[in-house]
């Protein structure tokens, strides 16, 4: 008989404000390849949090009933697990901002934790800051997991300063170098650059093939459990796919009897998207010729079609050149996609244009006709940006606690939270965008109770809610289920044939690449000249 490794009968998950899921039975067996999925919010993330010790989520037996088995929750792993996933990149990097202490450093520069010292806390627990480094520090180049996620030319980067695909490769060393039993791999794929996901693919078949021909617990391979938003490059090695919607068990079985199911599903949806299309485009016109009165347009939108100009830039930090000799103009209309390898310079080009980044003001940059450090403030220019980012994602989550509406309407006045009352005219949109959206009465949620992919969706509302002149989508589909960015990518679109908004698109992902989008900006960090100007 194959062994269990995990097994849960009838019970619920619970975190601290009480239950998440109700009641829940599922094994998995020695020679088993599971995958997790289903809707964002629909449980699948509490699933694999409560299998992680480190979230804080119990797995509790449920009151047992005259005839039922006996309730048990049983993990042969105990603590020896580790997660990969946008929401643990997430968490470090609030953990990275909260003890930032740049005021107290000389220089006014706190790097915080390196690649190098957070992969090396896998195996020695955490290194108090300023102490004397562990030998296993220096030894890190050598070792064939962080040559497997290619990160050792980003170990002594800060983790604050590395792009959202390289945070991921990061964190997949340390879970590979920790030596723990169960790794938890949720959407992995997201933010790579093609040739890390081929990478990724090669070595989740490698490790799970090897499971399923081991019947033991004691192998020198870590189990895995797969996690993905969307049913697309799923390894060869997936043997089972258990499925969560509305807090339940909406499937559980082998994959091959989920493929039929999900082939089925797949084409109701896409009828049912192809009907209501054109209702779902006259809501977004509606809304978008509301909100340009609110605005005012004939007073938001820039007198001149040039919105950005670039000229010989050149960004970095110590010997590492981000961007060299860069020139590039932004005209009204133009939709531009942004690619690159993980680390070539997207995110710091983006941060560029919204201000994020300092060394804007040391180069030759016009937005919106003026020369940035000639006396306008960030607030001027982020007027007229709708900006969805890891970077807002981050700091909109360190707040945690704000309505949803209020998160909408906070894009009204560029705040991160909402700190001045919002006219009538402002809460009624805020509603209207939530119910676009699929979020109708939902309005008074916390956004800090909301799943990562949720949120990112809540995100891109509040961004499109003033139909701003430019705006910037740095990987804006990460953590979204198919339906959800199905309804995204056709409201992205609505937008750019309403002429208001021009887009700025940082995407790895083909499928998500706009119709609209005909001009393309290709950075090549290790080529001269680093980047490419094509049209598509």
């Amino acid at each position: 008989m194959e062994k269990s490794l995990v097994k849960i009968n009838k019970c619920r998950i619970e975190n601290a404000r009480g239950p998440v899921i109700d009641e829940l039975t599922w094994e998995m067996k020695a020679g088993e390849a599971w995958l997790v999925i289903g809707p964002n919010g629909g449980g699948k993330a509490e699933f694999l949090q409560a299998l992680d010790p480190a979230f804080g989520l119990r797995i509790l037996p449920n009151t047992q009933r005259s005839g039922d088995d006996v309730p048990l929750y049983a993990n042969l792993f105990g603590e020896s697990v580790e997660t990969v996933s946008l929401e643990r990149a997430a968490r470090l990097i609030q953990q990275e901002r909260e003890e930032d202490e740049s005021e107290y450093v000389e220089g006014g520069v706190d790097i915080g934790r390196t690649g190098r010292v957070f992969i090396a806390e896998g195996l020695v627990g955490r290194i108090k800051k300023g102490s004397a480094l562990p030998e296993i520090c220096g030894q890190l180049d050598a070792y064939p997991e962080v040559k497997l996620c290619g990160v050792q030319k980003i170990l002594d980067r800060g983790l604050k300063y590395m792009s959202t695909g390289e945070i991921r490769r990061t964190l997949l060393a340390r879970a590979l170098i920790s030596k723990k039993k169960l790794l938890l791999l949720s959407d992995p794929f997201a933010g790579l650059d093609a040739e890390s996901r081929g990478i990724l693919l090669d070595f989740f078949d490698t490790i799970a093939g090897k499971q399923l021909c081991d019947d033991k617990n004691d192998s020198t391979f870590p189990r895995i459990i797969l996690s993905m938003e969307r049913y697309v490059e799923i390894p060869a090695a997936i043997t089972h796919v258990i499925e969560f919607a509305d807090g339940t068990i909406s499937f559980c079985g082998t994959k091959a009897e989920y493929e039929k199911i999900a082939q089925k599903k797949n084409a109701a949806a896409e009828a049912a998207r192809k009907a209501n299309y054109a209702e779902f485009a006259a809501t977004v016109k509606k809304l978008s010729d509301q909100v340009q009165m609110i605005m005012g347009v004939e007073n938001f939108q820039p007198e001149s079609d040039v919105l950005v100009d670039m000229n010989d830039v050149n960004v970095g930090w110590g010997d590492h050149q981000v961007l060299r000799h860069l020139n590039w103009t932004l005209n009204r209309g133009e939709h531009w996609l942004i690619r690159g390898p993980n680390g070539s310079g997207k995110t710091t080009f983006m941060e560029l244009i919204t201000g994020d980044n300092m060394q804007v003001f040391s180069n030759d940059i016009k937005i919106f006709g003026a020369r940035r450090g000639s006396g306008e403030t960030i607030w001027d220019i982020k007027h007229r940006l709708g900006i969805v980012s890891y970077r807002l994602h981050v700091e909109y989550r360190m707040l945690g606690g704000t309505k949803l509406r209020d998160v909408i309407m906070s894009g009204f006045h560029d705040s991160i939270g909402l700190y001045e009352a919002p006219s009538d005219v402002e809460a009624t949109a805020a509603e209207k965008w939530l119910a676009l959206g699929g979020f109708g009465g939902r309005g008074d949620e916390s956004f800090g109770n909301l799943s990562y992919g949720e949120q990112r969706a809540v995100l891109i509302l509040r961004g499109a809610v003033k139909c701003p002149p430019i705006m910037i989508l740095d990987e804006p589909c990460h953590g979204l289920d198919e339906q959800m960015r199905t309804k995204i990518l056709d409201l992205l679109e609505l937008i750019a044939a309403s002429g208001t908004t021009t887009f700025l698109h940082v995407t790895h992902e083909p499928s998500e690449v706009l119709k609209c989008e005909k001009h393309v900006l290709e950075l090549h960090p290790d080529e001269d000249p680093m980047f490419k100007i094509l049209e598509q």
